[in-house]
């Protein structure tokens, strides 16, 4: 791998080497416009791709990593021949993914793959001793007692990227847990706030993409128009501030203002606000324990007015109370569910099922699934197989018309 070596001056050995996975997608956009931001501080030593072999060329020309990675063999030969990237080493498939996440010359690796799928490059990351910005919410959902129990063995850091979990963590610096009362995250409530089950019913993928105040790919979007995401969350929280789960709640907040809060145990409630940017939590995550500089509009309190809170709404919302039931459950519930969630929301994203569906899958699978304890990588592996097998057979019951029509 010395052909990667030989770009990098003696500038660039001074910088933050930084590994992005998931580089093509929507944090990895803003991870790369945070760097373009603040060149000297950073250098980016790899950059991994599904399969948007376009635009990660248009990645490797500019920012001229030592390797990058792609999901096939035929995209990866497909870059090797693209004009000005001869200088980059191109892996493929999950084991390129395992070698970017690991490299020497990598600082921090940005975990910014959708789904389960950054589970294996998160552990490999840690396992070869790299700090991790944690985006993919879903490797602590899935096994992190794995995660975690890894990164302290490690003595690396997990720094959380999603808004939530970034705006908790600034909340507890200086602080101690044992001060701590709750975590409070907070919920924009997606696109479907204000609409009646009969309006959720007849929901189509364009609507539930449409989120009012962030810019996100269309699976976390259509987790955010669930409230799933708030559920992942919940789980997640768990995990990364090792708290119980009856001691983090969710509140509805439209604004998308304040992102999160801690309560402590004196009463004092700390917030963090912002404008609703995902550069400011990866900004952070990247310069921790410092601050930089980002190219945003300043939050102007007066302009907006007013800040409100709501509870959200069970009935309209399920998938939020399935989450907390399996983050209470433990071993491989948060796994089922998740790997259940993904299958559904891909159904529905392809017009097999209606939004409303979308939740009814996720029980279907979660209710009556073996759980067990998770003490390897392969019970996470087995319980995510079983609950997608499940889950793709209660698609096709919905599909064949038990219980539902196919979408048309």
């Amino acid at each position: 791998m010395q052909s990667g070596i030989k770009n990098m001056t003696e500038e660039m050995c001074r910088a933050k080497k930084v590994v992005v996975l998931g580089s093509t997608g929507s944090i990895g956009t803003s991870v790369l416009e945070v760097i373009r931001q603040s060149e000297e501080r950073f250098w980016v030593a790899g950059l991994a791709a599904g399969r948007n072999a376009g635009l990660l060329v248009e990645q490797i020309r500019e920012f001229r990593p030592g390797y990058a990675a792609i999901m096939t063999a035929e995209l990866a030969e497909e870059i090797r021949n693209a004009p000005g990237c001869e200088d980059t080493e191109i892996l493929w498939g999950k084991e390129g993914y395992k070698t970017l996440a690991a490299l020497e010359e990598g600082d921090v690796v940005v975990s910014a793959m959708v789904g389960a799928a950054g589970l294996i490059p998160t552990l490999a990351a840690l396992e070869a001793g790299k700090d991790v910005a944690l985006a993919n919410k879903e490797s602590l959902v899935t096994a992190g007692p794995l995660v975690t129990s890894l990164a302290r063995e490690k003595g690396v850091r997990l720094l959380p990227v999603d808004s939530e979990h970034s705006a908790v963590f600034q909340c507890l610096q200086g602080h101690c847990m044992d001060d701590v009362k709750r975590i409070v995250l907070t919920a924009s409530g997606g696109p479907f706030r204000e609409k009646t089950l009969e309006e959720l019913a007849v929901a189509g993928p364009e609507d539930a993409v449409s989120h009012p105040n962030w810019s996100m790919g269309a699976k976390i979007s259509v987790d955010s128009a669930t409230l799933m995401n708030k559920g992942l969350e919940v789980i997640e929280a768990r995990w990364l501030f090792d708290i119980p789960v009856d001691r983090i709640d969710v509140v509805v907040h439209p604004q998308s203002i304040v992102h999160s809060m801690v309560e402590y145990i004196d009463g004092s409630v700390i917030a963090q606000l912002g404008v609703p940017d995902m550069k400011v939590p990866i900004a952070y995550a990247l310069s921790y324990p410092r601050r930089m500089k980002v190219q945003l509009p300043g939050l102007n309190l007066m302009e907006i007015g007013s800040l409100t809170f709501e509870a959200p709404k069970a009935d309209r919302f399920p998938l939020l109370g399935l989450a907390y039931q399996a983050a209470e459950t433990g071993g491989t519930a948060p796994t089922a569910l998740n790997a259940a969630n993904e299958v559904a929301v891909e159904a529905f994203l392809d017009r097999q099922i209606s939004f409303l569906k979308i939740a009814e899958v996720v029980q279907e699978v979660v209710e009556d699934f073996p759980i067990e304890p998770i003490e390897s990588l392969d019970d996470v592996l087995r319980a995510d197989a079983l609950a997608r097998l499940r889950s793709d057979h209660e698609i096709q019951k919905l599909s064949n018309g038990i219980g539902v029509q196919k979408q048309t």
